[in-house]
């Protein structure tokens, strides 16, 4: 007997055919410059416990990805070090950072990384009982090695202080607890309220972790004569009514396009920024044209962000743990574009046309705003790397909770039985 095993190779499906006597069937090589591997560590010393580890899938091309739902954290070792990250100059975050330091100092006998810009917040530094919890803080700067030995981060404030976390670690990510204590807290879920027990609950190791994708975002800029000097070409896909451009190669003499790659965990941004005029957005997926974006611009979001602007922009609200990532126009100048999902193994790029009348501008996170030109490019994929939140319950109970309690999902007044 035989079987068929349907592979995707590039852009056609190939069939490999194997008899039972256990000989591997013959199929296309995969491609390896975008190979992932689960990631179980999580800073120094935070990890996932054994039984959860087969929580991934491969993809298409041979990656293997975390699956973005709740497993159980273990430590190698007793946690000794924390980031506090706390919402800058907020009366009532400031004290409840002293109670939440004080804490961890004197009874967790835990050293503390603080932000060198907190520490010099005058309400901190003329606190004469405070000083001994002062003192003995360790300061940082964002982008300094000293990040690698944080166990665990605790976040006071919002969504916002949340994001610039995240940002602040480029690879892995260890576990971060979030206290609501900004204005919508959708990704915060406990209370400060109980910050002892929650914590206490964390340094033993028995809480759920969420793993958040992040995406993995390169900017790519094409030099003036690289812009100048290319020539387009029109590829016809037989999936579309229009046609899309594609660039021919550089000149191999002229300096290669410049980059920077960024991490962001809610969204990319492409819109017209001041511009009066429509952008002009090709995007690719794998390599394929799919389509071209003319309206106010487009949002790249992950499932965490599918909450944020996509939702915002009339997308639909993804949960974290679906594998996929969210397409949405900004104010299409078409009745027909709507928000699409696509696998999170996509490899998608979004390229300002040549034909666009005007610049372009990409936000990640809302941060690091950058101008595009024509023929610039931003490419985005899933991080290997997600960013793994402890979870009150569990990654359902506080997805379902943020829904009701923040957005007000589905709240209306009941219909009454019939009277009879």
């Amino acid at each position: 007997r035989f079987y068929l095993a349907l592979r995707r190779g590039g852009s056609a499906l190939t069939v490999a055919m194997a008899s039972e006597n256990g000989k591997r069937p013959y199929t296309e090589k995969k491609p390896t410059s975008y190979k992932l591997q689960p990631t179980y560590r999580y800073g120094p010393k935070g990890c996932l416990l054994e039984a959860t580890k087969n929580h991934g899938y491969e993809n298409d091309h041979g990656s293997t990805l975390m699956m973005a739902g709740s497993h159980h954290l273990t430590w190698t070792q007793q946690p000794t070090q924390v980031l506090v990250i706390k919402k800058f100059r907020d009366s009532y975050v400031t004290d409840c950072f002293k109670s939440l330091t004080t804490w961890l100092h004197e009874k967790q006998n835990m050293k503390v990384h603080v932000e060198a810009s907190i520490l010099d917040e005058e309400e901190l530094s003329d606190d004469h009982g405070f000083r001994e919890v002062h003192e003995a803080m360790v300061p940082f700067t964002p982008g300094q090695a000293e990040l690698k030995d944080i166990d665990f981060i605790i976040c006071l404030g919002g969504d916002g202080t949340l994001l610039y976390a995240s940002s602040l670690f480029e690879s892995s990510a260890p576990p971060l607890i979030g206290f609501h204590l900004g204005s919508l807290g959708f990704l915060t879920p406990f209370s400060f309220e109980n910050f002892q027990s929650a914590l206490s609950r964390v340094i033993a190791g028995n809480c759920s972790l969420t793993l958040r994708t992040r995406l993995h975002c390169q900017v790519v800029k094409c030099k003036k004569d690289q812009r100048l000097d290319k020539k387009i070409v029109r590829q016809r896909s037989q999936s579309f009514n229009e046609s899309l451009p594609v660039f021919a190669s550089p000149n191999p003499q002229s300096a290669p396009p410049t980059k920077t790659e960024l991490l962001v965990l809610n969204e990319v941004v492409i819109d017209r920024g001041p511009s009066p005029y429509l952008t002009n957005l090709d995007i690719y997926c794998d390599d394929h044209a799919i389509t071209s974006v003319q309206g106010d611009g487009v949002i790249i979001a992950t499932p965490t962000g599918s909450t944020a602007y996509s939702t915002a922009a009339g997308s639909s609200m993804v949960h974290p743990s679906v594998p996929a990532l969210i397409i949405t126009p900004i104010c299409p100048h078409s009745l027909s574009f709507r928000p699409i999902l696509v696998p999170s193994s996509s490899r998608i790029r979004v390229a300002v046309s040549p034909e666009s009348r005007h610049l372009a501008w990409a936000a990640f996170d809302g941060r690091n705003r950058q101008q595009l030109s024509q023929g610039d490019s931003v490419l985005i994929t899933a991080s290997e790397w997600p960013l793994p939140c402890v979870a009150a319950n569990d990654h359902i109970t506080d997805w379902f909770k943020s829904l009701s309690e923040c957005l007000h999902w589905n709240v209306r007044l009941k219909q009454g039985p019939m009277k009879r």
